[in-house]
Parts: structure tokens; C-alpha cells; sequence
């Protein structure tokens, strides 16, 4: 039941991103995960990929406001 609850949150992460980003933008992010309080986003873009290393604090800020400031403590962009 935690792998699941964990896949619902990362799907809601996803489409954060979905209405966040531009759609040719959101089309380079292939995976969201979670594991071990760490959000792991892995995009195809080598440019999307440093502008969220570049905002990295960001987004774990906006993702820790949604979803609770103890729910996650790293964000890793692959």
C-alpha cells in the first residue's frame, strides 16, 4: 500500500508539471518518482534538465507547500 501511495502523489506531481510547463516542455519529462522522501524527475532535455537544477529549490519548495514540508526533503533531476 506505501509503493502505491506514493505512485498517486508522484502522478500528482506530474501533472503539476503537465500545467506548469509548456506542452513541448512537459513532453521531455519521462519519469517522476519517489523514494526515500526524494522526488526524482528524469527529462530527456539537457536544457529542461539544467533550468530545473538551475530552479531546483523551487520546485521542491512548491512540491513541499502541496503536499507538506515534511513529506520530502531532496529533489533529483536525471
Amino acid at each position: 500500500m506505501y509503493g502505491f501511495e506514493h505512485k498517486l502523489v508522484a502522478f500528482d506531481i506530474k501533472d503539476f508539471l503537465e500545467e506548469y510547463l509548456d506542452e513541448s516542455l512537459f513532453r521531455e519529462i519521462r519519469s517522476v518518482n519517489i523514494e526515500n522522501e526524494c522526488i526524482m524527475i528524469k527529462i530527456e532535455s539537457a536544457l529542461l534538465k539544467h533550468d530545473f537544477k538551475m530552479r531546483k529549490s523551487f520546485y521542491l519548495k512548491k512540491f513541499q507547500d502541496k503536499f507538506g514540508a515534511d513529506a520530502f526533503k531532496d529533489l533529483q533531476i536525471l
